[in-house]
């Protein structure tokens, strides 16, 4: 299943960008599928500290290396474009 489609796997990411960020003041159901996650929108407040630690549990969870900056920007925008990334189908 797409991972955009998969609600499970979406409120996993959720749990994993509040828990690995130190964002414990905003729960998962608050982070919007579609919003921009470095955006004031998202609530996360993410910085670029922030980037290097979902960049490190990506890569701990999910065995994927974003090392380039272009391509975690593409990558890490939207909590849909993540999950998509990750469960392609």
């Amino acid at each position: 299943m797409k991972g955009s489609l998969d609600s499970e796997f979406k409120l996993r990411l959720k749990t994993m960008l509040i828990e690995e960020c130190d964002k414990e003041e905003i729960s998962a159901d608050e982070i919007a599928d579609d919003v921009l996650l470095f955006s004031d929108e998202s609530g996360l407040e993410l910085d670029s500290v922030d980037g290097l630690q979902i960049s490190m549990c990506l890569q701990m969870h999910f065995k994927v290396r974003l090392v380039d900056p272009k391509e975690f920007r593409r990558v890490v925008t939207t909590i849909n474009d993540l999950a998509d990334y990750l469960q392609p189908e």
